[in-house]
């Protein structure tokens, strides 16, 4: 998965999730706290989405704003804490070229 579709799956799930995210036409940058499209119950919803979606743990360490500020700074923290579906992603894509060089 590369960092476009892990936006892409974020912001899908708080558009769908939010529904003051589909009226403010929110953009990957738009600070979701201070705009009032996440509070704070909300944010236990996305870390919900975040573990079952990405397969993580989110710690309570985990839990400050910088973390879940944007669809941008979400995707981030994702990336932190799984860098190796990047890579898996990235392997599959050589192996499948590779594979096609041989057929």
């Amino acid at each position: 998965m590369n960092e476009s579709q892990l936006a892409d799956r974020v912001r899908h799930f708080v558009i769908e999730k939010f529904p003051l995210a589909k009226r403010k036409d929110l953009t990957d940058s738009d600070n979701l706290l201070e705009t009032g499209v996440v509070d704070s119950l909300g944010i236990l919803e996305v870390v919900t989405f975040l573990e079952s979606e990405f397969k993580l743990e989110v710690s309570d360490e985990d839990l400050v704003p910088e973390n879940f500020q944007s669809i941008i700074s979400i995707a981030a923290f994702v990336r932190s804490k799984v860098p190796s579906a990047f890579r898996s992603s990235l392997d599959e894509d050589l192996s499948g070229i590779h594979s096609q060089r041989q057929g």
